[in-house]
C-alpha cells in the first residue's frame, strides 16, 4: 500500500502517530527516514507515547544509546536512531532483529535495514518546510490493514458527532475485536471495531469452527442483542451510531468498575454478585426472540445445539490432551469420550430456551451502583448470545475462569438463583441442577482445550495460569451423579494432578 499525507502542524502529525500506536504489537516496525529536522523524533516520541497512555511520559532521544526500549508501554517498544551506524556489523550488534520479536520498533535513519524482511514493516518518508510536513508512506503485512482500518475509522466518525474526537486504545482480547475510548470534553463513548468474522479452515462437515458453534460473523449481533437487552431493561451498551458493513459502531461506556478487576482487588462483591445472579433469574422468566429486525434485515439468534456443544467438547481432545500428554489422543479414547458427551447433553435440551449470552462473567460484567435495581448490572461481549439452557450463564458466572470464585459462595449464589425461581412454573430444580453440572463440565472443558490452543498456537502463553482453576471446576461438577461415567473416563485418561501440572 502506498500513500501519501500532508500535516499543517506539527500537532497533525503526532496525532497521526497516536491513531497508529492503537494498532501497534509486537513484531511490527516504523522505519522513519527524512532529512535532520523532518518530524522523524516527533513522530516516534508521540507513537511511544501514546503507547504509554500519557502525553507527559519522557521518551529521551536515543541519539547516543542508538536504541532506547520500554517496557511499561501497553505494548513493549523500542526507538533506535542509526544516523551513528556505519557497517552491518554494527546494526547486528544493537540486536534488533532480536527486540522485534517481543516490541514493536520505531527507528529513525533506517538506511541502513531497509533490505530487512521484515513483513510487517511501515516507511514514512517524511519532508517539507515550516509548519507542515508531507509523508509518503509504504505499507506490508499488517500495517496495510492497520492504516486502512484506520482510514475507515476516520471516515466512520466524521459522520458521527465524535469526529473530533481523541482516540485512546481501550483493549483487544482473544478474538479479532478491538476496542477505543472516544474523548471530547466531557464526554466519553466507545469504539467498537469488529469486521466480519474471516472463516477458519474447515474442521467438520466442511464448515470452520466458528460455524458449527455459531460465533457471531459480524456486528450485527451486538446491535441486535444490545438493542432488545436494552428494551428489556437491562444496562446493555447502547449504540449511538453504527455501520453494518464496516463493523464499527459508537456505544455507550458503562465505565471501569469491572467484576474482575472488583474482585482481584478484595472489594465486597456480595451485591454485586447478587445482582448479577438476579439478572440471570429474571432472563430466565421471559420468552425471548429468535429473531431481531436489524436496518431492514433480520438476525437470526442460532440455538446451542448438539452440535455446537460438541464442536466445543472436542477443544480438549485436540488441544487440551497434547498440551497435557504430548501425543495426540488415542481414537479409542476419543470415540468413548464424544460417545459420554452425546449420552449427557441432552439434559440440557429441555425446556424453554432463554438468551444464553455465553460470556457471562466477570470480564464482561460491570458494576453501575448509581443505576436501580438490575440495571446495577452492566452486561457486555453479548455478540455470542444463542437460544441455550439458562443454566449456562449462571455456570459462567460462578465458575469464573480468570478469578476464583469461593466454592461455598457459589453454592450460597446458587441457592439465591433456584430461590429466585422457585414460583416459576418452568423451573425444574431437580432437571436445572443436573443441567448446571452437564453444562459446567462442558465449558471447563471447552475453557481448557481453548487455554492450551491459545499458548500453542498462538504464543499466548499467560492463559495457562489459569488451567488448575478451570480443572476446579471440572471436578466440582463432575461429582454429580448423571456425570459419573464422564468422572471415570478423566480419572482414567487426564485426572486432576496430571491435568494442573505446569507445562
Amino acid at each position: 500500500m502506498h500513500m501519501t499525507r500532508r500535516f499543517d502542524t506539527a500537532a497533525a502529525l503526532e496525532e497521526f502517530a497516536a491513531e497508529l500506536s492503537l494498532f501497534a504489537r509486537p513484531g511490527m516496525a516504523i522505519l522513519l527516514r527524512g532529512e535532520l529536522g523532518a518530524g522523524k523524533s516527533t513522530f516516534a516520541r508521540a507513537f511511544i507515547r501514546a503507547l504509554a497512555g500519557g502525553a507527559d511520559f519522557d521518551v529521551p532521544s536515543p541519539t547516543f544509546t542508538l536504541v532506547q526500549s520500554y517496557e511499561e508501554t501497553r505494548v513493549p517498544a523500542a526507538h533506535a536512531d542509526l544516523y551513528r551506524i556505519g557497517s552491518a556489523p554494527e546494526l547486528d550488534e544493537l540486536g534488533l532483529s532480536e527486540l522485534l520479536e517481543t516490541h514493536v520498533l520505531a527507528v529513525e535513519w533506517p538506511e541502513k535495514m531497509l533490505g530487512w524482511p521484515i513483513a510487517d514493516r511501515l516507511l514514512i518518508e517524511l519532508s517539507g518546510a515550516g509548519t507542515w510536513r508531507e509523508a509518503a508512506i509504504t505499507a506490508s503485512g499488517a500495517w496495510e490493514q492497520a492504516l486502512a482500518r484506520n482510514d475507515a475509522i476516520r471516515g466512520f466518525l466524521t459522520q458521527t458527532r465524535w469526529k473530533n474526537a481523541e482516540r485512546r486504545f481501550l483493549e483487544g482480547d482473544a478474538s479479532f475485536r478491538r476496542y477505543e475510548t472516544l474523548h471530547m470534553g466531557s464526554a466519553g463513548a466507545v469504539l467498537m471495531d469488529m469486521p466480519a468474522r474471516p472463516d477458519g479452515p474447515p474442521v467438520r462437515d466442511g464448515k470452520p469452527y466458528s460455524a458449527i458453534a455459531h460465533l457471531a460473523e459480524d456486528i450485527r449481533a451486538v446491535i441486535a442483542v444490545n438493542r432488545v437487552l436494552v428494551e428489556r431493561g437491562y444496562s446493555a451498551p447502547r449504540a449511538e451510531a453504527y455501520d453494518l458493513a464496516s463493523g464499527f459502531a459508537v456505544m455507550e461506556d458503562l465505565g471501569r468498575k469491572v467484576y474482575g478487576r472488583m474482585m482481584l482487588a478484595g472489594e465486597d462483591m456480595r451485591e454485586p454478585m447478587s445482582a448479577a445472579v438476579g439478572v440471570l433469574a429474571d432472563m430466565a422468566r421471559q420468552a425471548w426472540p429468535e429473531q431481531v429486525p436489524v436496518d431492514g434485515g433480520v438476525y437470526v439468534v442460532p440455538h446451542y445445539d448438539i452440535a455446537a456443544q460438541m464442536i466445543e467438547a472436542d477443544l480438549l481432545p485436540s488441544w487440551f490432551w497434547p498440551h497435557v500428554v504430548g501425543s495426540d489422543i488415542p481414537d479409542a479414547a476419543r470415540a468413548e469420550f464424544e460417545a459420554l458427551w452425546r449420552g449427557l447433553l441432552p439434559l440440557t435440551q429441555g425446556g424453554p430456551r432463554v438468551w444464553a449470552l455465553r460470556d457471562y462473567h466477570s470480564p464482561n460484567l460491570l458494576w453501575l451502583p448509581e443505576r436501580q435495581g438490575l440495571k446495577r448490572v452492566g452486561i457486555i461481549d453479548t455478540q455470542d448470545c444463542l437460544m441455550g439452557h439458562p443454566a449456562y450463564d449462571l455456570a459462567s458466572m460462578l465458575q469464573d475462569a480468570r478469578v476464583d470464585v469461593d466454592a461455598a459462595v457459589a453454592d450460597d449464589l446458587h441457592e439465591h438463583y433456584c430461590h429466585l425461581r422457585a414460583d416459576d412454573p418452568h423451573f425444574d430444580r431437580q432437571a436445572f441442577d443436573a443441567a448446571y453440572a452437564v453444562l459446567g463440565a462442558q465449558r471447563a472443558t471447552k475453557i481448557l482445550g481453548i487455554f492450551a490452543r491459545l499458548s500453542k498456537r498462538d504464543g499466548k502463553h499467560g492463559y495457562l495460569r489459569h488451567i488448575p482453576r478451570v480443572s476446579r471446576y471440572l471436578e466440582r461438577n463432575l461429582a454429580h451423579p448423571k456425570l459419573e461415567a464422564l468422572k471415570a473416563w478423566f480419572d482414567r485418561n487426564l485426572p486432576a494432578q496430571q491435568r494442573e501440572r505446569p507445562r
